[in-house]
Parts: structure tokens; C-alpha cells; sequence
């Protein structure tokens, strides 16, 4: 048997009533370089699961006190980040299936064949390593697109989040270029039920007006002469999640009338094609023209208007929330540094009324542009209000 060689050592617990069995699976396993610990029956093996974490619980199924499954039950029920793998004599598929449906990442029948033990155990690790390492992502990721700021006119913005998020209504978001609007798309999309399909994103004002509605409906094979094969368009891949529609004052009036039958019917037809396809999206649109003026105009259709807009989310301007500049600065500056491999500088007080005094008709881009030129072209770890009237 080759010894596992691991980077850190995994902690193993068995539950079992029986001596023999929980000394052989403790020499097996410390043999292997896990850390092991053992209880003697299910109470006191749930009693250490609630005081200690472990990767992984071995629990025997028949055991006085309290049996297996009930542990399994009231382990699932912490929400802990372990595996739970149960063991026993007495194995059939009917047990095998309810434990599987409980939570159980595996079940195996007495005596254990070794290899099958140790594969088990190894799986069930790498399971729990990827559960973690996708958890330790996502909070840097929620970090990165935080909502930075305290002021009045942002925090309104994020409440609104926070009652609309939960709920299946269309959001439109208003708001100058770099103000922020992608954040609050989302943050509409993390908060919601949603949060685990994909969040989909469509620049509109990227996209040449011929081929918007391939690339928001798909197209078939030999739809016109560039459609090689077959494409999936926006809105199928975002079934089950959500669609963002970056720009949508920028859309042509025809995929206008098509994305206004997508949101009525709730199908959508690729071009070229007959084929109805139905679809499960929640759409949110952002956008930084006067939609209103634009109907005025015949620009954009009013019915879609009043589709899109069941929830307005206006986000300001920076210069109408010139409080949060500090706190937003600072931001990029940790940023900035994690980025470079070096130390964030700090800025001086008279430097930051200088930043808030500033006509930001960029809003946050061009802050953070401006704060990452400060970073490079100041001196000795601190901003100066000279650097900023330099270089700002």
C-alpha cells in the first residue's frame, strides 16, 4: 500500500460501536497521513461533529444511542463542509438510496474492501477541496464587485437591491457611462434565487444591428451566408438565470420587437428557423440614454419600455455622491496594490478634498483611472494633493 503523500492533512472522523472495527479503519487511515479521531456511538460521534470540523465522517448505520441515518440527518441540518460516508452490514439499495438522498456522499457495505474505502475517501475529499476552493472564489469575487459607499443617494440604490433582488421582476437601471450599472446588475443577479444559473451579458451598443438578433436568438445553419453551423443565442444560454441587456437604448427597433415577444410568450425563435424554443429568463436592462426621449423620437418602442421598467434603479452620478470618494479611493488602492505586488499608499487629507472637488463626468471609471495613475506617478508611498493637481 503506497502512503498517501498530502500537502495538508486531512481530518477523518469514525463513528462506530464497535472497538475492533474503529482501531482497524485508525491504522488504515493514520497510515495513509489523515488525522483521525473516533466515538464509540452516535451521540457522541454527533457531539464531536458539532464541536470540531472534519472532512470527512465514517459512521456505522446500527449503533446504540443514536443510529446512523439520524446523524446524517442532524449533520446535514448544521450545514457543515464535511462528507459524510456511511458503513454497514446490513447494506441493500433501498438504505443505499435513502442515504444518498439525505446527503450521504457514499454508502458501503461491511467489511469495507480497502481500495474501495481509500478511493472513496480520496473522492470525497476532492469533492470537499472544490466545494471550498468555489466558495473562497466566490467571496473574492462578491469582494471585487462590491458596492462601495455610504452616501444617502447609493444606499438607496442598494436597498432597492435588496427588496427587488429576491423577486422575478424586470429591473431597468439608468445611469451615466461608468457610474456603476454592471455592479447593480450583478448584485440583482447574486441576491436572487437565481444566483446559481448563469448571469448572461449583452452589450448592445458592441454589437453591429445586423447581427443583434443572431446573437441574441441564435441562428440555424445557413441563415445567412456566414452561418456555418448552428448557434446558441443569448437568451438560451441564459435559461434558468439571468439576462443582462448592457445598453439597450443602443438596440435596433426590429430586435427590439423581437425581444418584446421573448418577454410576453416566454419563447424565442432562432433566425432562420420555425422552431419555438421555449425560455426561463429574468431580464434586467441598463442604459445610459433617456429612454422617454428616445420613444418621443420613435427610437425606442414604449411597449418594451413599460416590459423592461417594472422596477427603475437610477444609479448617480459620482459627483452627486462626492462622500463616498474616500472610501471608493481607498478601494482601488488595495486593488491597485494586490495587483502591482506592492504595499497600497496612502493618501493625504488635503489630496482627498481635492479628489472630491473634481468634476467626475467619467464617474467611478475614470476615478479608478485616475487613482491608478496617482499609484504610478507619486512618490514615497503617499498621494499628495500636489500629485493630484499633477496628475489628476
Amino acid at each position: 500500500m503506497a502512503r498517501r503523500s498530502a500537502k495538508k492533512a486531512h481530518k477523518i472522523l469514525i463513528i462506530d460501536d464497535e472497538k475492533s472495527i474503529r482501531y482497524t479503519l485508525r491504522d488504515i487511515l493514520e497510515y495513509e497521513k489523515y488525522q483521525v479521531d473516533e466515538a464509540k456511538d452516535g451521540a457522541e460521534g454527533f457531539e464531536k461533529i458539532q464541536k470540531n470540523n472534519y472532512n470527512v465522517v465514517l459512521c456505522d448505520i446500527k449503533m446504540p444511542k443514536m443510529d446512523g441515518m439520524e446523524v446524517l440527518e442532524q449533520t446535514m441540518a448544521l450545514g457543515k463542509d464535511l462528507e459524510f460516508i456511511l458503513i454497514s452490514a446490513h447494506g441493500d439499495i433501498p438504505t443505499a438510496v435513502e442515504a444518498t438522498r439525505k446527503g450521504a456522499f457514499d454508502f458501503i457495505t461491511k467489511p469495507p474492501d480497502l481500495n474501495r474505502l481509500l478511493l472513496t475517501i480520496r473522492n470525497a475529499l476532492d469533492k470537499s477541496t472544490l466545494v471550498e476552493e468555489t466558495k473562497v472564489l466566490k467571496r473574492r469575487v462578491t469582494k471585487t464587485f462590491d458596492i462601495i459607499g455610504k452616501s444617502q443617494a447609493i444606499q438607496k440604490v442598494k436597498d432597492t437591491i435588496d427588496k427587488v433582488a429576491p423577486t422575478e421582476a424586470r429591473v431597468l437601471i439608468t445611469g451615466g457611462n461608468g457610474s456603476g450599472k454592471e455592479l447593480v446588475a450583478r448584485w440583482l443577479h447574486e441576491k436572487s434565487p437565481r444566483a446559481k444559473a448563469p448571469l448572461v451579458e449583452v452589450n448592445c451598443a458592441a454589437i453591429p444591428s445586423e447581427l443583434i438578433e443572431s446573437e441574441l436568438f441564435g441562428h440555424e445553419k445557413g441563415a445567412f451566408t456566414s452561418a456555418i453551423k448552428q448557434r446558441i443565442g443569448k437568451f438560451e444560454q441564459a435559461n434558468g438565470g439571468t439576462l443582462f441587456l448592457d445598453e439597450i437604448g443602443d438596440m435596433s427597433l426590429s430586435a427590439q420587437a423581437k425581444v418584446l415577444r421573448a418577454l410576453q410568450e416566454n419563447k424565442i425563435t432562432r433566425v432562420g428557423g420555425d422552431k419555438e424554443i421555449k425560455v426561463n429568463v429574468r431580464v434586467v436592462a441598463a442604459t445610459n440614454k433617456n429612454l422617454r426621449a428616445e420613444i418621443k423620437e420613435s427610437k425606442f418602442r414604449e411597449d418594451l419600455y413599460h416590459r423592461l421598467g417594472v422596477i427603475l434603479i437610477h444609479v448617480p452620478p459620482l459627483n452627486d455622491r462626492r462622500d463616498d470618494i474616500p472610501l471608493l479611493v481607498n478601494h482601488f488602492l488595495k486593488g491597485i496594490a494586490k495587483e502591482y505586488g506592492a504595499p497600497a499608499k496612502k493618501v493625504e487629507k488635503s489630496a482627498f478634498k481635492l479628489l472630491q472637488a473634481k468634476d467626475w463626468t467619467g464617474n467611478i471609471r475614470e476615478l479608478r483611472n485616475v487613482t491608478e495613475r496617482l499609484v504610478i506617478m507619486s512618490t514615497d508611498g503617499v498621494i499628495t494633493a500636489e500629485d493630484v493637481e499633477l496628475y489628476a
